[in-house]
């Protein structure tokens, strides 16, 4: 019997927080814990997360980033099968119960990823295929993993976080299964400082080295996938 451990760790997400717990809460699939990580937000998040105390945990700590909180939400976990639900996601009513139900399908996988959707954008990702994870980044960290498999977020990653964790498992002989539909949704306010920023693709295919110019957001982008080719050998 499997139990399934649900880990939110938020940061100044006071805006999206309770429509992300009203979504966990509402599963077809109850999960067997929900832990909330608190990473030292200041916005007013740790007033609201205490509506829902009789029903979650709440671990308390001075802002360390995501993956500490992530680390330190399945460090105080017990289910075998753990969820990394950002705290601007909302859930479908049944993402948890599909999830699980890829998982028992398919017991050589360790995780189980879906699309999802971000704002007006759709994100269908694709069928696990290990070369394509080692050329992009396909598996949203919200996704259902085997706790035995999981190799804990690296905390010198500051970007693409999800990504390494997915080429770690990788390297160690792991392999996804993928469900074909959108599960979740991510909350769009950009003008929240944790946001994720999207840009269209071709955005990345310019070569803006010819420009003498490049956006601050490219550059990044580069720098951190840069970090994660000098960590796997890409």
């Amino acid at each position: 019997m499997n139990r399934l451990s649900v880990i939110i760790p938020t940061y100044q997400h006071a805006a999206t927080i309770v429509e992300c717990l009203n979504s966990v809460f509402a599963q077809t699939r109850v999960p067997d814990e929900v832990i909330v990580v608190n990473d030292g937000s200041t916005d007013g998040t740790e007033k609201l997360l205490e509506r829902f105390r009789q029903r979650l945990s709440i671990i308390t700590q001075e802002n360390q980033g995501g993956n500490v909180a992530r680390n330190n939400g399945c460090l105080a976990s017990n289910g075998n099968l753990v969820i990394f639900c950002d705290a601007d996601v909302v859930l479908h009513p049944d993402a948890l119960e599909k999830m699980e139900q890829a998982l028992v399908a398919n017991p050589e996988a360790s995780v189980a990823y879906a699309g999802f959707r971000f704002g007006w954008k759709s994100f269908r990702s694709f069928p696990f295929d290990p070369g394509r994870l080692r050329q992009m980044n396909y598996i949203h960290t919200t996704s259902l993993v085997r706790r035995e498999h999981f190799p804990g977020f690296d905390p010198s990653i500051r970007r693409f976080q999800d990504w390494d964790v997915w080429l770690t498992m990788l390297e160690q002989g792991r392999i996804g299964t993928f469900i074909d539909e959108e599960l979740f949704r991510v909350i769009d306010l950009d003008h929240r400082p944790a946001i994720s920023q999207w840009r269209p693709s071709f955005l990345y295919k310019i070569p803006w080295k010819h420009f003498g110019w490049c956006p601050d957001s490219i550059q990044k982008y580069e720098e951190a996938r840069r970090v994660i080719s000098r960590k796997h050998g890409l």
